[in-house]
């Protein structure tokens, strides 16, 4: 099984695919990734041997990946919400941040309806 910061790359999937499941590379930066560690992308992660995933770990550590990238995008919220902007204050009442509406949709940020009495008339 073939493991990479920390990952373990699903074995049934092609290496492009598999590299994925990190978090922080997206299919294009994968692909980039098998381009530079010279592997091929169509190659399934269990036929990889110890020369590949080497090169492979080598040109993921080149890049800002797992618990870094979550350490600074939690770092970026956190500032936001201090300096009081649109976006921190939008984080503090767990609302949708990117300008979506908030009156009659997004219940993935708001949670289940609560229903407020003498409402309905």
């Amino acid at each position: 099984m073939a493991r990479i910061k920390g990952i373990d790359l699903p074995n049934e999937k092609h290496v492009s695919i598999a590299l994925t499941s990190i978090y922080g590379i997206g299919r294009n930066l994968a692909l980039t990734i098998c381009k530079d560690a010279k592997v091929e992308p169509t190659k399934k992660a269990k036929d990889l041997d110890n020369d590949e995933l080497v090169r492979l770990r080598e040109e993921v550590n080149k890049y800002t990946t797992e618990g870094d990238l979550r350490r600074e995008v939690n770092m970026n919220i956190k500032t936001k919400m201090e300096i009081n902007s649109y976006q921190g204050r939008m984080h503090k009442k767990g609302l949708p941040v990117r300008g979506q509406r908030t009156n009659r949709n997004a219940r993935t940020r708001k949670g289940k309806p609560k229903t407020i009495a003498n409402k309905k008339k």
